[in-house]
């Protein structure tokens, strides 16, 4: 059913302490989408950040991230006290993340509420739901909690670094760090616990409002994470564990040189031979946390670009062939009326066209690439007038410049173009996003998805990521004032007048 929606990273939610979270205000946002006609909230990777703070680069693709817990929930559980939270997070800076302060601040403040959950009667009262918890994730709790206990162990260093023993994963060695870091394994277990609870109870009140979360998981692991760790056979390595060959892009639109991404590469034959479970399993967890599942970077699962691991730029890289429809086929006779949005940007050779085809998900199409000749893609599939019903479409997405940014930076032949195309002579840039988003709405689109800061017209100061650099990134975050009550007014009229306010859970 025609339905819309808005992408808005979790980190990127109004509040308190430093981060956004699971929180009052990420519900008060669900009431601001319910009221605005929305019936999806798309949202970034929600793994725990590593090196860099990209969500794309997380220490486990089954994990939460610890910084979303919300801090308030403990309080009110008596597991903390607000003037702990208040005096270190009172001064911050409005509408930036800083990851730095995070880093060196939450995992100390949760330890002190695992803590005094632990010494208390609530341990007891969730003893069951903790035991449960455990069970049910049994194939990545253990080994992530124990990378993580490890981890910190040894200085934040990458497992790479670590002693031998554990490194490799001897039997010994592992049963000795079992031992020695239980109570920080056990404090990670608590986390997760925690995490899972808040988030699912935060998905359940959206989906009460007739909202559907999609999710978003990068297509690699990080060279740094739990999963890589535990399971280096399932992956292209050497005799000493380490990347034969890591994953990347070639020299596009977005940088000149291409991108050394430098995550692993899977190692197909072997998920070949095990039935894909480390897929299954993966997409199981995923269907337990989103209703809809955004994979990125979708054409790898067609051909992924190989990079040597030693390479200066991405040049150096060549393409080779993934394993194609085979693994979509499993996934969905394994989990029938599993929803898949397939994130298929970039340049697209005919094979990954019959690929997203044959699996049947939606793609996705961006207004920005159809007027930009900075990039070199064919832009016949991301103009309008060629979207077919099967597709989401967006203004731009986490990668993209804002709409109000782009348009102050595209060539002037570029915006007359534009401006031609939305019937207008005007080149105020509000009056362009207003067109650009009708626009998108009145299309054929199954769906239309609108980043947040775009229905607010903001710019440069509200740029998600600037792909090829390392940081500043991630860090944009909305004020509470900002949902207003006329915003969401504009927003219902606009969606009820394109035919997109009855899709939506359980669709």
């Amino acid at each position: 059913m025609r339905a819309s929606g808005i992408l808005m990273p979790v980190f990127s939610l109004p509040g308190p302490y430093g981060i956004g979270c699971f929180s009052r205000e990420a519900y008060s946002f669900v009431d601001f989408l319910e009221k605005s006609g929305q019936r999806y909230w798309q949202i970034l990777p929600i793994g725990p950040t590593g090196y860099g703070d990209s969500p794309y680069q997380s220490f486990s693709t089954f994990a939460g991230n610890p910084y979303f817990i919300d801090l308030e929930t403990l309080i009110g559980r008596g597991l903390l006290e607000r003037g702990e939270c208040g005096r270190i997070y009172g001064g911050i800076q409005a509408g930036r993340v800083d990851y730095g302060l995070m880093y060196s601040t939450r995992i100390e403040i949760l330890k002190k509420a695992y803590l005094r959950w632990k010494d208390s009667g609530i341990c007891r009262d969730d003893a069951a739901a903790f035991a449960a918890f455990k069970e049910k994730n049994s194939y990545w709790i253990y080994d992530y909690c124990m990378f993580m206990a490890l981890k910190e162990h040894c200085g934040g260093a990458p497992f790479q670094r670590w002693d031998a023993g554990i490194r490799y994963r001897e039997h010994d060695a592992l049963a000795r760090a079992g031992e020695e870091l239980a109570d920080e394994i056990g404090f990670h277990e608590y986390i997760q616990f925690e995490f899972e609870r808040q988030w699912l109870e935060l998905k359940a009140y959206a989906n009460r409002k007739n909202i559907s979360i999609i999710g978003d998981i990068p297509i690699y692991v990080s060279s740094d994470s739990a999963d890589f760790w535990a399971a280096p056979e399932m992956f292209r390595v050497g005799p000493d564990n380490m990347p034969t060959a890591v994953a990347g892009v070639p020299p596009d639109g977005f940088s000149a040189d291409g991108q050394v991404w430098g995550n692993p590469l899977y190692n197909w034959e072997k998920h070949k031979a095990s039935g894909y479970d480390w897929w299954l399993r993966r997409m199981g967890r995923c269907r337990e946390l989103y209703d809809v599942i955004r994979i990125d970077h979708f054409r790898g699962f067609d051909e992924y670009f190989c990079v040597p691991p030693d390479a200066g730029t991405a040049a150096e890289g060549r393409w080779e062939k993934g394993p194609g429809i085979e693994l979509f086929t499993k996934i969905k006779s394994s989990f029938p009326g599993i929803r898949i949005i397939a994130e298929d940007l970039g340049y697209m050779s005919d094979s990954v066209k019959k690929l997203v085809a044959d699996t049947g998900f939606p793609n996705m199409k961006i207004l920005e690439f159809a007027f930009d000749s900075r990039d070199e893609e064919d832009k016949e599939p991301h103009m309008p007038y060629s979207y077919d019903q099967n597709c989401v479409v967006y203004t731009g997405t986490h990668d993209n410049e804002t709409l109000t940014e782009w348009m102050s930076n595209i060539l002037p032949a570029e915006k007359k173009k534009l401006q031609d195309y939305l019937w207008t002579d005007s080149g105020d840039a509000g009056v362009l996003t207003d067109r650009a988003i009708r626009l998108l709405q009145s299309s054929h689109a199954v769906l239309c998805m609108i980043p947040i800061w775009d229905w607010l017209g903001l710019g440069s100061e509200a740029r998600i990521n600037r792909p090829g650099t390392c940081s500043g990134s991630w860090t944009w975050r909305a004020e509470e004032d900002m949902f207003t009550g006329e915003l969401a007014e504009r927003m219902l009229h606009i969606a009820s007048l394109y035919g997109r306010t009855e899709g939506g859970a359980g669709h």
